[in-house]
């Protein structure tokens, strides 16, 4: 992979972890950072060394949204171009929302707007106590177009409105409750809970598995209840041949653990 200046890429463990590092703008979003975040994405759905994919961030704000220079181009560009910044977001956030491995995001700070829309999108959450949730489009006549259709899935058309349209900033406990994250610790605590939970689906789960029933989860939504049983129905069929339910079963009946 060529060298990025705003995302680092690791892995350790089986672990891969896609660093944003742009701590002096807060890790604000532009047209590169998103290209480096993609580039990254696309490098762990292919790496074999990486069976789970954690997001995380430097520096005090997990991400900011849009950076200011950004927001003042996009004021100067044509409909054209701003329908093709646009769709490049979009890819991003569907890229991290059918990704094929788990992603888990390491919220260390603040994620506002479009970093909002980066935790949003990624499979669980881990975030700071002091960390601030919100999407702030609307106090700047900006729409949180993209990002809307991902938190109406997650969250429901109630309080998604009530995220979107008051563009409020929430505490992190909020957001748990509210079922926006999944877990809040303690700053001090926050590396060893997200590398204890992507250990435990490292080795106790079936990547292939989780891909399958992640793949699902975002496929089944906009099919009708037949479609999707018919859905349901034919990838059980498919699982059931897998090499690793095939590897599972047999580990299951011999008393044995599997060796994921």
């Amino acid at each position: 992979m060529e060298k990025m200046n705003f995302v680092e890429y690791t892995v350790k463990d089986r672990v891969a972890t896609i660093m944003l590092n742009r701590p002096d703008k807060r890790n604000a979003l532009n047209e590169q950072v998103v290209s480096e975040l993609k580039q990254a994405f696309q490098k762990a759905a292919t790496d074999s060394d990486a069976k789970v994919v954690v997001l995380a961030a430097r520096g005090a704000a997990f991400c900011a949204g849009a950076d200011l220079a950004y927001l003042q181009q996009l004021q100067k560009n044509t409909f054209e171009e701003n329908l093709a910044d646009s769709n490049h977001l979009k890819e991003l956030f569907y890229q991290i929302y059918t990704h094929p491995k788990v992603v888990i995001a390491k919220i260390q700070g603040h994620a506002i707007a479009g970093g909002c829309g980066l935790a949003t999108v990624c499979d669980f959450s881990f975030a700071v106590e002091q960390a601030q949730f919100g999407y702030t489009e609307v106090r700047i006549g900006f729409i949180p177009a993209i990002v809307k259709v991902f938190l109406l899935r997650k969250l429901g058309e109630g309080k998604a409105k009530e995220l979107l349209l008051s563009g409020d900033l929430i505490s992190a406990q909020d957001a748990r409750e509210m079922g926006l994250i999944n877990w809040v610790v303690k700053e001090d605590e926050l590396d060893s809970s997200v590398a204890e939970f992507a250990r435990k689906l490292v080795r106790k789960n079936s990547g292939q598995s989780m891909q399958f029933t992640k793949q699902m989860i975002a496929r089944v939504q906009s099919m009708s209840l037949e479609e999707g049983l018919a859905h349901a129905a034919e990838q059980n069929a498919k699982g059931r041949a897998s090499d690793d339910c095939q590897k599972g079963i047999s580990a299951f009946l011999n008393k044995e653990k599997p060796s994921w």
